[in-house]
């Protein structure tokens, strides 16, 4: 077995919902055209407020994948 070489990418995936659908609204399109998607990490938070409530998030992921060989 031979050491693995991650690339990694940074998206910002978007919700009206919630941070998690958020995130995996960003892993979901990645999956699209990326192979090899091995783990995220969120880098950054935010979030649009209306009238008082929020009303839509931005979170920020980096996304590891295993180069291939």
């Amino acid at each position: 077995m031979s050491d693995k070489v991650y690339k990694t990418i940074e998206l910002t995936g978007t919700s009206k919902t919630s941070m998690e659908e958020a995130v995996n609204n960003a892993v979901n399109r990645a999956h699209k055209t990326l192979r090899h998607l091995r783990w995220f990490q969120v880098t950054d938070t935010r979030g649009h407020i209306e009238d008082g409530e929020i009303v839509h998030w931005q979170v920020t992921v980096k996304i590891g994948m295993t180069i291939e060989d």
